[in-house]
């Protein structure tokens, strides 16, 4: 398995938790000011608190639920190129990603002008697509006989 594929997924994961205590961190606070109950209705989403707490405290959360949906596909491609043998080209394509990703955070995070990060999700789209294309062409063409 090469260690350095699987770095940039690391770092995404522990992005993710940076972004999970962040909407903590700021979501908390901006129920208790808007006077909301967690205990008052039994079941109750993060959803719920649309419209009840301010729209840009909601962008933390909005964003950590993105990091929960398409990477689940780039974490998948990169233990697969780990496997069969990832290129520099693989490596690199899977940084791009991830610094992508980084940057799109904070800017839904803190600016969330659409425009801009409908740029940053085609960006790092685009960068997973062609590194799931290269996994999926190293496995379909891989030689049987051959012995790693």
């Amino acid at each position: 398995m090469q260690a350095q594929i699987l770095a940039p997924a690391a770092v995404l994961v522990v992005w993710s938790l940076v972004m999970l205590y962040w909407m903590a961190l700021t979501r908390l606070p901006a129920m208790k000011k808007a006077g909301v109950d967690m205990g008052a209705r039994p079941g109750g989403r993060g959803q719920d608190l649309e419209g009840q707490i301010d729209q840009k405290v909601q962008w933390k959360s909005h964003n950590y639920s993105h990091l929960m949906e398409q990477p689940t596909l780039f974490y998948a491609t990169v233990v697969i190129l780990a496997l069969v043998g990832a290129g520099a080209i693989d490596v690199m394509l899977a940084w791009a990603y991830v610094g992508l990703r980084i940057i799109h955070s904070l800017w839904q995070a803190t600016v969330n002008k659409v425009p801009v990060r409908f740029l940053l999700f085609v960006a790092s789209s685009a960068a997973l697509t062609i590194l799931a294309i290269r996994a999926a062409a190293v496995t379909l063409f891989a030689d049987p006989s051959a012995v790693s």
